[in-house]
């Protein structure tokens, strides 16, 4: 929706020198100049001037300059727009996927209760875990992503986005390989004496909660080491390095080659299920309501 010259001359602006920003643009310097004398005779008027000590704009280059950068910024909106209306005009639902919130059980789930008809089309779109990556998923939910399947015993979450509970998965221990309790085939309570716990800090997971307070009121030789956010791969590292054990679901078991996933003999579950814009679209909601009655009319 705009043309190259434009798009060069931003980043030379940006730059400051023509050979940066043919690095940026993986173009040649020499086609650089070109394409900036191009875009002065298109536009009639000089945009960049240069000296031994490299370029500057002129004062029709930095109106050129300020403008570009709104008009590209308001192309990318509407390319955007354009987008979302065409996944919403076909019914295409794009689902995240991240290392700790992976989407192939939800889709081998639709593959499960697809009769060959299902009215949508699944696009993947990866993401990662850190809490800034989370939270800019979580804030612009319905924008390049419309859902992701994840552990969801959050109340926030449950306050703040749409969720559709898919089941509970166990609350399982992680040890590393070499650990003491490597080779059991499962724990229980004592097993934990000594051991250092890790464990999602106080917050708004009833159920985590639930195993923090067991441990203090009922297990003092179990020692607790607070996981200061939602669980990311540096969790994993952390457990292994400092020889830990921690609380961890079957999701996970493949995270860490270093760390071996065992039941334990307690009753503890989180919620699983698809999280999606606290008011979707159209086709977001058909989708839930499509999966919702499928897995009713299977199940």
């Amino acid at each position: 929706m705009y043309n190259r010259e434009l798009i060069t001359f931003i980043t030379v602006a940006d730059h400051g020198s023509f050979l940066k920003a043919a690095k940026e643009l993986y173009i040649t310097p020499a086609s650089v100049m070109n394409q900036m004398n191009k875009l002065e005779r298109i536009i009639g008027v000089k945009l960049i001037e240069r000296t031994n000590q490299g370029i500057y704009l002129t004062a029709s280059g930095r109106s050129i300059y300020q403008d570009a950068k709104k008009l590209i910024e308001f192309a990318d909106e509407a390319i955007e727009k354009a987008r979302q209306l065409a996944a919403s005009e076909q019914n295409i639902i794009r689902v995240g996927t991240s290392i700790m919130r992976p989407c192939k059980r939800l889709i081998d789930l639709l593959a499960d209760i697809d009769d060959g008809n299902l009215p949508f089309q699944i696009r993947i779109f990866p993401f990662d875990d850190d809490p800034a990556s989370l939270d800019s998923v979580l804030s612009t939910l319905g924008n390049q992503i419309d859902c992701f399947v994840s552990p969801c015993n959050s109340a926030e979450w449950q306050n703040q986005y749409g969720i559709f509970l898919l089941n509970k998965l166990p609350c399982r221990i992680a040890v590393p390989r070499k650990h003491r309790l490597a080779k059991k085939k499962s724990l229980c309570w004592s097993d934990l004496d000594g051991e250092t716990f890790m464990v999602l800090r106080r917050g708004d997971s009833a159920v985590l909660n639930q195993i923090r307070d067991d441990i203090l009121e009922n297990h003092p030789h179990i020692r607790i080491a607070d996981v200061p956010n939602f669980y990311d791969t540096s969790i994993f590292n952390e457990c292994e390095q400092m020889n830990y054990v921690m609380e961890t679901l079957d999701i996970w078991a493949d995270i860490h080659p270093s760390l071996i996933t065992l039941p334990m003999e307690w009753e503890y579950e989180i919620p699983y299920g698809i999280v999606y814009a606290k008011k979707p679209s159209k086709s977001v909601k058909a989708f839930i309501d499509v999966v919702e009655e499928r897995l009713i009319n299977k199940y």
